[in-house]
């Protein structure tokens, strides 16, 4: 493997390589986004007070069960056999999905079963007291979650939000079994038409790493922005002296 033969695989083949790394972040960074809209979905629905022997209390324990079902099955999963029954299973029911959509559906379902227990630790980790501040001032339980307790959780949260972004722009290799034209499969074609494998998959490799540490590094950026500087300057109130 040479340094020559490398520079010359990505000057005859970069426009794949390019749309290969475009599939496979607009894959994850969408997939991300749709998964957490359903982590928190869950996890709004799994702490709703249910009141003993009520008809609203049994659609509800139902409602969380299918719920946690799903957790379970796409957590128990691998995401590869997850893409085969989607797409293949999908069509031979007569619903053919166009292949983007397909690994949104897979990405994203798999992203939210890993996102749900993410929030509902987030949320268990809110202390009890502001739960019943918020009682107390008269708020019902979708707006204790929507004001007090969401926008600490979505804080809390962000650093394993952000590792299961980079997770996703790896795992959207997998897909390659449904032909999306991620990054693997565009890479699996130029090694298939030049025959070399190693330096093929040498660029692959260094355009992953690239993306996942900028990715890395823009999500610990937006943290710091969130904490705030390191020092607050403390303002002294004098009091005002008192006018004859």
């Amino acid at each position: 493997m040479s340094l020559e033969t490398i520079l010359t695989i990505l000057e005859n083949n970069w426009e794949m390589f390019l749309r290969g790394a475009y599939m496979t972040l607009a894959i994850a960074i969408i997939s991300t986004i749709i998964g957490a809209f359903i982590g928190f979905f869950i996890g709004i629905m799994h702490t709703i007070p249910m009141k003993k022997k009520s008809f609203k209390s049994m659609i509800l324990k139902t409602f969380n069960f299918v719920l946690t079902v799903y957790v379970e099955v796409f957590r128990g999963t691998p995401m590869i056999v997850q893409a085969m029954v989607v797409f293949y299973g999908l069509a031979s029911y007569g619903l053919e999905l166009d292949r983007f959509i397909a690994a949104l559906v897979v990405v994203g379902l798999n992203t939210g079963a890993y996102m749900a227990e993410i929030v509902r630790g987030g949320i268990v980790s809110v202390d009890k007291g502001q739960y019943e501040a918020a009682q107390a001032v008269g708020m019902n339980h979708l707006q204790i979650m929507i004001y007090v307790v969401l926008p600490q959780v979505a804080r809390n949260i962000l650093p394993a939000t952000g590792n299961q972004l980079v997770m996703n722009i790896k795992d959207t290799a997998v897909l390659s079994v449904i032909s999306v034209t991620e990054l693997f499969y565009q890479t699996k074609s130029v090694a298939g038409a030049n025959f070399k494998f190693a330096e093929s998959f040498f660029i692959a490799c260094m355009i992953y790493l690239v993306m996942t540490f900028t990715a890395t590094r823009i999500l610990r950026w937006v943290e710091k922005r969130l904490d705030g500087p390191e020092a607050y300057k403390m303002e002294v109130v004098r009091k005002p002296e008192n006018i004859m």
